[in-house]
C-alpha cells in the first residue's frame, strides 16, 4: 500500500510540475504581454484592418476547405478503387508539410511564371498572381482541405452498413440517402470541423507573411511580426498579442464544445455497399472530384521535386548550416515534448481526470508569436533574447506539439495501465521501472508517432525563429524565405526539397522507429 501512495504521489509531483511550465509558459507570457500592452486607444486604423482582414480570410477559408471536403469525402466512402488507402493516407501530408515549402509550390502552380499562368497565357489571357488576399485562402484551403475531407470521411464511416441495406430495402434514391442518412450526420461534423480549421487559420504566420504583407493583407500575427521586429514597438506587438489570444481562445473554446457525430447506433462491422451510388453518372463525378483533389494536392509537391532537384548542386553552404540548425532544434524540441507530455499523461491516466488533459492541451488556443512575444518581455531586461533564439524556439515548438502529444499518448497509456497496471502494483514496479519495463515497450507507437510528428512541425516552423533569430543564425525554413525575399528562386527551390525531405525523413524514422517489434 505504501508503495502504491508513493508511486501515485511521485506521478502526480512530476505531472503537476510538467503542467506547471506549461501554464507557466503560456499564460505567464501572457500576463507579460498584457502588463506591456497599450491602451486599447492604440488601436489604430491599420490594427482594425489587420484584425478584419483575419477574421475575414480565417472565415472564406475554413468555409471553403469544409464545403469542397464534402463532396470529396462522399467521393472517397462510396468508392473503392486501386490505391484509396494510400490517398486517404496522403491526405496527412499536408499536416506535417512545412508551411514555407508548400508555399513554394503553391507559387510554382500558381504564380506568375507558374504552371496555371502559362496555361493562360498559352490562350491569350493574363497570368494570375497568388499574392495578397486571394493566395492567403488558397493556401489555406490546401493545407486545411486535406483535414476536413478527413473529419468528413470518419462522418461517413461512422454510418454503420447496415443503415445504407436498410435504405437500399426501402428504395431510397441517392437523394432519399442524402437527406436521411447524409444531411444528420453532416450537421454534427461541419461545425465542428469549421471551427478548428478557423483556428488554425487564425494562428497561421508563414503563410501570411510569405503570400500577404501588404497594407491589404495584413493578418493580426504578421502585424505583431512588424511592430516587433520592424518597430520594435513592445507595446504595440503587447496589445495586438492579446487581440489575437483572446480571438483564439474564443474560437477553441466554441471548438470544444461543439460535438463530433454521435452516431447512428450500433452495427455489425459490414462493408459498406453504396447501391444507391452505382449510376454511370454519379462514378463519373466521383471520379473527377477525387482525381481534382488528387491533383491540387500532388501537383504543387511534385513542383517542389521538379524545381528543386536542379538546384541541390549549386546550394550556398549557408542552406547546409540552418539545415543542421534546425535538426538541432527539431531534436530538442522532441525531447522537451516528450518531457513535458509523458509525466502529463501519466497523471491524467492516474487521476482519471480530463481535465488535466484538457488543460495540458490549452496551447492550441496560443499563437507561437505570442507566446514569443511574453518570452521576449520577460527575458528582455536579464539577458539578450536574440542569443537564445534557438532554445526558445525549440521550447516553444514543443508547446505547440503538446495537444497533439497528448491525444496520442493519454488514451495508450490508459489502456497500458488497465491491462497491466494492478500486475505492476502488485509486483512493486514504480517509478523509473515502471517507465522502462512496462510502459515504453508498449507505448512505442503513439510515442513514435509523437516524435515523428513532434520533429516534422518543429522542423518546418516560421513563427517564433522569426522573432528572435539574428542574421547569422537562421533556421531552414527563414532561409528558404530569405532567399523568397531575395528572388533567388532556384536556390530557394533546392532548399525547399532539402527541408521537405528532412521533415519527412524525420517523422518517417521516427514513427517507424516505434512501430519495429512494437508490443502492441
Amino acid at each position: 500500500m505504501a508503495r502504491g501512495v508513493l508511486a501515485v504521489t511521485r506521478t502526480t509531483g512530476a505531472g503537476a510540475a510538467a503542467l506547471a511550465l506549461v501554464l507557466l509558459l503560456a499564460f505567464g507570457t501572457l500576463i507579460a504581454v498584457a502588463l506591456r500592452a497599450e491602451g486599447a486607444g492604440a488601436f489604430g486604423v491599420a490594427d482594425w484592418a489587420a484584425l478584419r482582414f483575419t477574421v475575414v480570410q480565417a472565415t472564406l477559408s475554413a468555409a471553403l476547405s469544409v464545403a469542397l471536403a464534402v463532396p470529396v469525402g462522399r467521393a472517397l466512402a462510396r468508392r473503392q478503387f486501386r490505391g484509396r488507402a494510400a490517398l486517404v493516407m496522403l491526405l496527412g501530408a499536408p499536416f506535417i508539410l512545412p508551411v514555407i515549402v508548400a508555399v513554394f509550390g503553391l507559387i510554382s502552380v500558381f504564380g506568375r511564371s507558374g504552371l496555371v499562368s502559362q496555361a493562360l497565357l498559352a490562350f491569350g489571357f493574363e497570368p494570375i498572381s497568388i499574392y495578397g488576399f486571394h493566395g492567403v485562402v488558397l493556401a489555406h484551403v490546401f493545407f486545411n482541405l486535406p483535414l476536413a475531407t478527413r473529419l468528413v470521411l470518419q462522418g461517413w464511416l461512422a454510418i454503420p452498413a447496415e443503415r445504407f441495406r436498410l435504405a437500399a430495402s426501402l428504395g431510397f434514391t441517392s437523394h432519399d440517402i442524402a437527406q436521411q442518412l447524409e444531411r444528420p450526420m453532416l450537421r454534427e461534423v461541419l461545425p465542428g470541423a469549421f471551427l478548428v480549421i478557423f483556428l488554425l487559420c487564425l494562428t497561421s504566420f508563414a503563410v501570411a507573411l510569405a503570400l500577404g504583407g501588404g497594407p491589404r493583407a495584413t493578418t493580426i500575427e504578421l502585424a505583431i511580426y512588424q511592430a516587433f521586429r520592424l518597430d520594435f514597438d513592445l507595446g504595440k506587438a503587447a496589445l495586438l498579442a492579446l487581440v489575437q489570444f483572446a480571438l483564439g481562445a474564443a474560437v477553441a473554446l466554441v471548438a470544444l464544445r461543439v460535438a463530433l457525430p454521435s452516431g447512428f447506433g450500433a452495427g455489425l462491422d459490414r462493408a459498406v455497399t453504396r447501391w444507391d451510388a452505382n449510376t454511370p453518372a454519379l462514378r463519373a463525378l466521383d471520379a473527377m472530384l477525387i482525381t481534382l483533389a488528387t491533383l491540387f494536392l500532388v501537383l504543387p509537391l511534385a513542383m517542389i521535386a521538379v524545381d528543386g532537384l536542379p538546384a541541390l548542386a549549386t546550394l550556398p553552404s549557408s542552406v547546409f548550416t540552418a539545415t543542421a540548425r534546425s535538426v538541432g532544434v527539431a531534436l530538442v524540441s522532441v525531447l522537451l515534448t516528450l518531457a513535458l507530455a509523458l509525466p502529463i499523461a501519466a497523471w491524467s491516466v492516474k487521476a482519471a481526470s480530463k481535465l488535466i488533459d484538457g488543460i495540458g492541451s490549452l496551447t492550441i488556443a496560443a499563437s507561437p508569436l505570442v507566446i514569443g512575444t511574453g518570452l521576449f518581455i520577460i527575458l528582455f531586461p536579464v539577458t539578450d533574447p536574440f542569443a537564445l533564439a534557438l532554445p526558445v524556439t525549440a521550447l516553444v515548438n514543443a508547446l505547440m506539439s503538446l495537444p497533439f502529444a497528448l491525444r496520442a499518448l493519454v488514451p495508450a497509456l490508459g489502456q497500458v495501465e488497465a491491462d497491466y497496471g494492478r500486475l505492476a502494483g502488485s509486483l512493486g514496479m514504480t517509478g523509473m521501472a515502471r517507465l522502462r519495463l512496462l510502459w515504453l515497450p508498449r507505448l512505442r507507437r503513439p510515442l513514435g508517432f509523437t516524435m515523428g510528428l513532434s520533429a516534422a512541425l518543429s522542423m518546418g516552423d516560421l513563427g517564433v525563429i522569426a522573432l528572435f533569430a539574428s542574421p547569422d543564425t537562421p533556421t531552414l525554413p527563414l532561409q528558404i524565405y530569405r532567399l523568397l525575399s531575395a528572388y533567388r528562386m532556384d536556390d530557394a527551390a533546392g532548399a525547399a526539397l532539402v527541408l521537405l525531405a528532412i521533415s519527412l525523413a524525420l517523422f518517417w524514422a521516427f514513427d517507424r522507429g516505434g512501430r519495429v517489434n512494437a508490443d502492441a
